[in-house]
């Protein structure tokens, strides 16, 4: 199966052929730990987790190396921990954890690697080092800036002009730099933030050269795949390669994918517009694969926006395949535990991650599913739920038993109650009194729970919406 990619340095898709194929090697730019993750910073993380199943599926798990950094020492985190009244040790901990806590509960495989960017300070120092050397860098004032002009291909990622990169850049204005486009990459720390000795003085590392430091240090000067938002594509992706280049000698990433941004309601998510969405908050509101789906919907390179109909569509759509999957253990059909992706979703997925294709065809494999159900054909039934399972995997989805899932993970005391009112509806049919029966159901119903009467007087449950 060849793997097509689109590479925001070619602006084209291409077929993806990793340096070596024992050694498939990517780095995600992960988070700035000082604060709660937003929807936004949840969309890279479950783009590039489905492209790390499919890699691992292409390859072999042990073939794939998967790398996404924690940032923990920037100048927000100092910001945040002083108005905290926190050490920023203690607030980087905290932070981490629940980003972490977040992502595995969207279903995220965990990176092979989640380097810290302060366990990687003297690789950071040492490609500083290199960069002055090679008069790419100078010093100035406890500074140590990147010279923009050394560099003539600097722009090229993102396609800028060098009028267009100063003006969109926002960058500081400082009267020790040579050129408004110079970017820091070492400044100096008063004694009451972080730092580290250096050749330029007690201090701490700009954003950009983080990410430098710590791909070379886990994947070797040039890999495979660079992914990120489309917000990174400028300047931090272009400040990685053009730090990266000019240190190492050596090309950078081969392969950059960027996906898009996310908006709320058509709107730019913001805490002044109260639709700043975190998934803390969606943690308390929404099931973890409805808001996967929800975000597996649109294509990764296109903008995506949030909506609450948005999320209770894709789990209305969760039901359906719960549904079938739970048709096909109620029917004894035994499934094989290693089945192939259905060749229309792998070759969707293997499209530039073409998940809505992916997912229009797994739609069309659950009616097919249901179909042989009802012909009675265990064989076909068989075969038809491997690929959905299948192919869930490679999407992070499907995973739960699907009583679990369509019962929304009562507690046992509360399916406890619902099925002795369940109970209680049979005996009242039983006793032809159909008002009482007709009662439980609705109170059910106004509880969120659906009945399903099937033959042979069993009646299933499932929690609606």
């Amino acid at each position: 199966m060849t793997i097509r990619l689109y590479n925001t340095a070619t602006r084209r898709k291409q077929d993806f052929a990793p340096l070596d194929p024992a050694k498939v090697r990517m780095y995600v730019c992960g988070p700035t730990v000082y604060d709660f993750a937003h929807i936004g910073n949840a969309r890279p993380v479950i783009v590039f987790d489905v492209l790390y199943r499919l890699l691992r599926r292409e390859f072999g798990a042990e073939h794939v190396t998967y790398v996404r950094n924690i940032t923990d020492v920037e100048d927000k985190i100092i910001a945040a921990a002083r108005e905290n009244g926190e050490s920023i040790a203690a607030l980087t901990a905290r932070t981490a954890k629940i980003y972490q806590d977040d992502m595995a509960w969207l279903g995220n495989l965990p990176p092979s690697f989640e380097p810290r960017a302060t366990e990687h300070i003297a690789g950071m120092i040492a490609m500083i080092e290199a960069l002055v050397a090679g008069d790419h860098a100078y010093v100035a004032e406890g500074h140590v800036l990147f010279h923009v002009p050394s560099m003539p291909e600097y722009g090229k990622l993102s396609g800028r002009n060098r009028d267009e990169l100063i003006e969109g850049a926002r960058v500081e204005v400082a009267p020790y730099k040579k050129d408004p486009g110079d970017f820091v990459l070492w400044k100096p720390s008063t004694p009451d933030m972080p730092g580290w000795d250096s050749p330029w003085g007690r201090g701490r590392p700009g954003w950009h050269i983080e990410c430098s430091a710590m791909s070379k240090a886990l994947l070797g000067p040039t890999f495979d795949i660079h992914g990120g938002g489309r917000d990174l594509i400028f300047p931090h992706h272009e400040n990685e390669v053009a730090q990266s280049l000019c240190a190492n000698h050596a090309p950078f990433a081969r392969y950059w994918v960027h996906n898009g941004f996310v908006t709320v309601n058509g709107e730019k998510m913001s805490k002044s517009l109260g639709n700043f969405l975190t998934v803390n908050d969606l943690r308390a509101k929404y099931p973890a694969e409805a808001v996967r789906l929800a975000m597996l919907k649109t294509h990764y390179r296109q903008p995506l926006d949030w909506t609450e109909d948005g999320v209770r569509e894709a789990k209305g759509e969760l039901d359906r395949f719960y549904l079938a999957l739970r048709d096909v253990a109620e029917a004894g059909v035994a499934v094989p535990e290693s089945a192939a992706i259905p060749a229309t979703i792998l070759s969707a997925l293997a499209d530039d991650l073409n998940t809505p294709q992916a997912l229009a065809s797994l739609h069309e494999l659950v009616r097919d599913l249901n179909v042989s159900l009802r012909a009675d054909a265990p064989a076909t039934s068989a075969d038809m739920a491997g690929g959905l399972l299948a192919a869930g995997s490679v999407l992070g989805l499907l995973h739960q038993a699907p009583h679990a899932w369509l019962q929304g993970g009562e507690r046992a005391a509360d399916a406890s109650a619902i099925e002795d009112l369940i109970a209680r509806r049979l005996a009242a049919k039983r006793a032809r009194d159909f008002a009482e029966a007709d009662r439980i159901r609705d109170e059910l119903a106004g509880r969120g729970i659906v009945l399903e009467d099937k033959p042979g007087g069993k009646t299933e449950w499932r929690r609606a919406g």
